[in-house]
């Protein structure tokens, strides 16, 4: 009960009113909008010293240094910002940007996020439902009649319950030839075409199965909808109103244009492009550390959505297997005792790069850790936890996600 009412208090104070944590205040974007005005002002430094005394923020900067000293040499090659109560504790970056080329990593340079692109996603599907342009009962057959697999609505795409096989797998390479980098307008047309139909993975809404599809569906959805590219969506709706000035999405058309675009290494070799690189919304965005913590502020700050769509968001949608991770609208999770989100995050992973952003709402924390060369050590957020949150809270936390 305590923990149920910590958390309805967190949702109705921070969401519902509190405006966004605040840091370097040169950085953010002076647009008109409600948004980017919803970040407020600067903590005063008077302020600032009053929460770092409350949260003991020297002692857990400390600590975190000596955690990361010992990732950087098991192999951590990326880069980290781990804030609280808008104060932020520990920023680095280790290693280069190119392996081969040794070029150093600096605070600025934009990784791969891989799978962390979904809660992108996610929100910007619930801004057009906000918006009455789209319901999360809504069928994939209104915006795609020709799509040949029924009953699924949006919320089914948001929560992975859908069934839709992998796009990546469930084409041939007859279906394939002759279109290199193909969009998600071109993965829809397969779907729409190809018979018989590639086997889904379950019928909708009876299990839990995590698709790439499902996100690739719904970018291709706000496509529709907005009249707009996915790109062109999220800028106007997320990245200018929040001032992410180094957040893009990753095409053929800008590959050379990004100045502190990082290259993805696997076992110490840069990993070249993949053929499904232009398909978006599953992955394909680019971002910073501090960029991501303007979103994280935006979340957090009622900036982007509103309190009731943002509760359904981090509401848990399985629970046919008793475990306490589970997934909402975009969103992992991990629960306690009463079913309720503990933590809320997400990872990626693609062709070299490994991402986690993790969230506490009882605590006011944020973690985000970028990688452009694989290691496990990013995953494993535990010793955070624990000097984060505390040892006991964090006891039922898995090491590795």
């Amino acid at each position: 009960m305590e923990k149920n009412i910590r958390w309805a208090v967190w949702m109705a104070v921070v969401v519902g009113g509190l405006s966004c944590e605040q840091k370097q205040h040169s950085q953010i974007q002076k647009p008109k909008d409600r948004l980017a005005e919803c970040l407020g002002s600067p903590l005063t430094a008077e302020q600032e010293a009053k929460i770092r005394k409350q949260i003991n923020a020297e002692s857990k900067t400390a600590e975190i240094e000596e955690i990361f000293r010992k990732k950087r040499k098991a192999g951590f090659n990326g880069n980290v910002l781990i804030a609280q109560k808008g104060v932020v504790l520990y920023e680095n970056a280790f290693g280069y940007a190119h392996l081969r080329q040794k070029d150093t990593l600096r605070n600025q340079h934009a990784f791969q996020l891989a799978s962390l692109s979904k809660p992108f996603t996610s929100v910007a599907i619930l801004k057009l439902v906000e918006a009455g342009q789209l319901s999360l009962e809504d069928s994939i057959q209104r915006f795609f009649p020709d799509f040949p697999y029924r009953g699924i609505s949006i919320q089914a795409l948001l929560s992975h319950r859908s069934g839709l096989p992998n796009y990546a797998y469930a084409f041939p390479d007859s279906v394939r030839h002759g279109r290199k980098y193909p969009s998600n307008q071109a993965v829809m047309e397969w779907f729409a075409r190809v018979k018989p139909s590639p086997r889904p993975y379950g019928y909708p809404n009876r299990a839990f199965n995590y698709s790439n599809t499902n996100y690739c569906v719904l970018a291709a959805i706000v496509e529709k909808v907005s009249g707009m590219t996915f790109g062109t969506y999220l800028d106007k709706t997320i990245f200018t109103p929040l001032g992410m000035k180094s957040t893009f999405l990753s095409t053929v058309q800008n590959d050379s244009t990004q100045l502190f675009r990082t290259v993805g290494h696997e076992r110490g070799y840069a990993v070249p492009k993949d053929y499904y690189d232009e398909v978006v919304g599953d992955k394909g965005l680019y971002s910073t550390t501090e960029d991501l913590y303007r979103f994280y502020r935006g979340l957090t700050g009622g900036c982007l959505l509103k309190k009731r769509t943002l509760e359904e968001a981090y509401m848990p949608r399985s629970f046919e297997r008793k475990s306490i991770k589970n997934y909402g609208y975009g969103f992992r999770m991990h629960l306690d005792e009463r079913q309720q989100p503990r933590y809320i995050y997400h990872t990626g992973w693609w062709k070299g790069y490994n991402t986690i952003m993790w969230m506490s709402p009882e605590d006011d924390f944020v973690i985000i850790i970028l990688s452009n060369s694989y290691n496990r050590s990013v995953y494993q957020v535990k010793d955070l936890l624990d000097v984060l949150h505390g040892q006991a809270q964090a006891d039922d936390v898995e090491k590795d996600l």
